[in-house]
C-alpha cells in the first residue's frame, strides 16, 4: 500500500464524531478501498475536554492550522455560510489540499468560487454529505444520471419538516405542538426557523439543482415556503382527497429555464415520496429517456451522514479528478429563472368563512372572475356562530390566477383567516 492519506477534520459534533468512529472502526477495509492507508492527523473543536470516545491525534484549537498542515484533506464539519467555516475551506484549497464538506449553506452561497478555486489548484472539492445526508445523490446527479439530462428534481431534503408532519398526520396533533416534541427528541434544534421556514432545504435544492442543470447555485432564485401554517384540519383533507402533505424541494426545467421552489405540496398518497415517513429524505429524479429514478433514506445523523463523507474522503484519496458540480465551473452558467407564477396545477384550497348566505357563492365568483375552475368541494359544519372550513379542489390552474383570486377573497370580511393554497404534485 502506498503513502498513507492524511486527514485532518474540523468539528466534532454528531457528524464529525460519526466519521472518527468509523475510521476507527473500519480503518483496515477503508484503506484498502483507498489504496492507501487513511490517517487522520489532525482534529479541532470547540471543546477539548469534552468525552467524545475516541482519540484527539493532532489537537488544535485553532482549525485554521488544519488547513496549513501536511494533511491531504481538510474535512470541514463547522457549518455556517461565512466565518470560521468559509476561511479554512479557502484555505484548504488555496494551500492545494482538497476539501470534504456537509456545509450545505456554505456551498449554496459560494460554490461557483469555491468550485473555481479548487480547479485552479487541482484539488477536489466534495460535497456528498451536503443534500439528503446518506443517500448518494449529488454522486447519482454529477456523474450517473449523465446520459440524456434531467428534466426535474423534486424531494423531500428535510428530515425535521418530514418528521412534524408525518406525526401530525398520525397524531391530528397541531404544528407547535408536534415541533415541540420534535425538538425535545432532538429532530429540530432549539431554533428550528431554517428547517420549518424551508431554508435548509433551498439550500440542498441550489446544490442539486446545479448539479442537474449546469447552472451555478442560485439561492435567490428559489421561491421558499415553510410548513408553519399547515394545520392538522390540512392534513385530514388531504387524505380525504387521497392526498399526503410534504415539504419538497423542487427544481424543473420549463423551456430554456428552471422553475425552483421550495414549498408544501399534495402528493399522491400512492406516491413514492408520499411514503417517506418520520425522519427520512427522498429524492426523486426525472432523467429524460432513462426514465424516473427514486432515492430514499436516512437524512440526517451520525451514521448516515458520517458514511457519505467518508465515500467522499475515499475517492479523495483515490486521486479520482472530479469536477465539483460536474461540470468545469467556467462552463456553470447564470441560472435563467422561470416565472413560477405560470406554473400549472391542481390546487387545494381552504377557506375559514362565517356561515352566513352568500359567502360561498362570493367566493365561487372571484374565483369564476380570476379563471380558476373548481373540480371538488367540502364544506364541514361546526357550532352554531363559529367559522366553517370550505375546501376546494381546482382543476390545473396557473398559480397567478389563484392567487389573484385569493387576495380578492381574503378581502372579505366574512372571510376569518388567511385562505390557504397548496399545490398538488403529479
Amino acid at each position: 500500500m502506498s503513502a498513507s492519506f492524511k486527514i485532518a477534520i474540523a468539528g466534532l459534533g454528531t457528524v464529525g464524531g460519526g466519521v472518527m468512529k468509523a475510521l476507527a472502526a473500519r480503518g483496515g477495509e477503508l484503506s484498502s478501498r483507498a489504496g492507501r492507508r487513511l490517517e487522520v492527523v489532525g482534529v479541532s473543536a470547540r471543546d477539548r475536554a469534552k468525552a467524545r470516545g475516541f482519540a484527539l491525534a493532532g489537537w488544535t484549537d485553532d482549525p485554521l492550522s488544519l488547513a496549513k498542515g501536511d494533511a491531504d484533506v481538510v474535512v470541514e464539519l463547522i457549518g455556517g455560510e461565512e466565518g470560521i467555516a468559509r476561511q479554512l475551506v479557502e484555505t484548504a484549497l488555496s494551500n492545494g489540499k482538497h476539501v470534504v464538506t456537509a456545509n450545505k449553506a456554505l456551498l449554496a452561497k459560494h460554490g461557483l468560487a469555491l468550485a473555481r478555486l479548487a480547479e485552479s489548484k487541482g484539488v477536489t472539492l466534495k460535497f456528498e454529505a451536503a443534500a439528503a445526508g446518506g443517500i448518494p445523490i449529488v454522486k447519482a446527479l454529477r456523474e450517473g444520471l449523465i446520459a440524456h439530462g434531467v428534466n426535474a428534481v423534486k424531494g423531500i431534503l428535510n428530515g425535521t419538516c418530514n418528521y412534524i408532519l408525518t406525526e401530525m398526520e398520525s397524531s391530528g396533533r397541531g404544528f407547535a405542538d408536534v415541533l415541540k416534541e420534535a425538538q425535545a427528541k432532538g429532530y429540530a434544534e432549539a431554533d428550528p426557523t431554517l428547517d420549518v421556514g424551508g431554508g435548509d432545504t433551498a439550500h440542498k435544492l441550489a446544490l442539486l439543482a446545479s448539479l442537474a442543470f449546469g447552472v451555478a447555485p442560485d439561492l435567490n432564485a428559489i421561491t421558499t415556503e415553510g410548513i408553519e401554517h399547515i394545520t392538522p384540519e390540512d392534513i385530514a383533507f388531504a387524505s380525504e382527497f387521497g392526498y399526503r402533505i410534504k415539504l419538497l424541494g423542487i427544481a424543473r426545467r420549463v423551456g430554456n429555464q428552471i422553475d425552483q421552489k421550495v414549498q408544501p405540496a399534495m402528493v399522491r398518497v400512492r406516491s413514492a415520496l408520499a411514503n417517506v415517513s418520520g425522519a427520512a429524505n427522498g429524492v426523486l429524479v426525472d432523467a429524460g429517456e432513462a426514465g424516473p429514478f427514486f432515492f430514499s433514506g436516512r437524512g440526517a445523523g451520525d451514521a448516515p451522514t458520517a458514511s457519505a463523507v467518508i465515500a467522499d474522503i475515499v475517492e479523495a484519496a483515490t486521486g479520482a479528478p472530479s469536477f465539483v458540480f460536474g461540470r468545469p465551473a467556467a462552463s456553470l452558467r447564470p441560472l435563467d429563472p422561470a416565472d413560477g407564477s405560470k406554473a400549472v396545477s391542481p390546487w387545494y384550497l381552504r377557506f375559514e368563512v362565517l356561515d352566513v348566505p352568500g359567502v360561498l357563492a362570493s367566493i365561487a365568483g372571484h374565483l369564476a372572475e380570476a379563471g380558476v375552475s373548481i373540480e371538488s368541494m367540502i364544506q364541514r359544519v361546526r357550532a352554531p356562530g363559529a367559522p366553517v372550513a370550505i375546501v376546494m379542489i381546482t382543476h390545473e390552474t396557473a398559480q397567478a390566477s389563484v392567487e389573484r383570486a385569493l387576495k380578492a377573497i381574503g378581502a372579505s370580511d366574512k372571510v376569518r383567516a388567511r385562505p390557504c393554497m397548496i399545490p398538488m404534485e403529479s
